[in-house]
């Protein structure tokens, strides 16, 4: 009887001794929501500072923080999802890209969006950007926002 409780009692901890599957990953909320704290530091003459977080070959995930507004983008083979953690923002999407040039391959940037539309993202906010649509996050002075991006690959 003896062995059999102490088999049962080590069976019911195997599971706290298990390790995460391969390519599960767990970023906490607060954690996420903080992260300006860590990426200030870090931040570029352009006002913004980010983190990649992981990479899963059609997919990575990434942090950004800004306390600036940043360029107009159009990616034509990713398209981003943002989850706002912390901070309020302007979207402007669609439209096109004024000043357009490439800046890596299949990345293109430029000064502003023309005929764009504007929408208010907040802490919670969750947008799906699909590939080759433009799109530029505008922050009002002294804000600061913090978001995650997921960036998947359409190819």
């Amino acid at each position: 009887m003896k062995r059999l409780f102490i088999l049962l009692f080590a069976a019911a901890l195997i599971p706290l001794w298990a390790a995460d599957p391969p390519g599960f990953n767990h970023w906490a909320g607060k954690t996420l929501k903080d992260y300006g704290k860590t990426l200030a530091p870090k931040m570029t003459a352009q006002k913004v500072a980010t983190e990649n977080l992981a990479n899963y070959g059609n997919h990575s995930l990434m942090v950004a923080y800004r306390e600036g507004s940043g360029e107009a983008e159009l990616h034509e083979n990713q398209s981003d999802v943002f989850i706002v953690q912390s901070g309020q923002a302007i979207l402007m999407v669609g439209g096109t890209v004024v000043g357009g040039r490439t800046t890596a391959p299949g990345e293109i940037r430029g000064t502003s969006i023309s005929g764009g539309e504007k929408k208010q993202l907040s802490v919670g906010d969750i947008v799906h950007i699909p590939a080759r649509v433009p799109h530029q996050v505008l922050l009002e002075g002294g804000g600061q926002f913090t978001y995650v991006v997921v960036k998947v690959d359409s190819k």
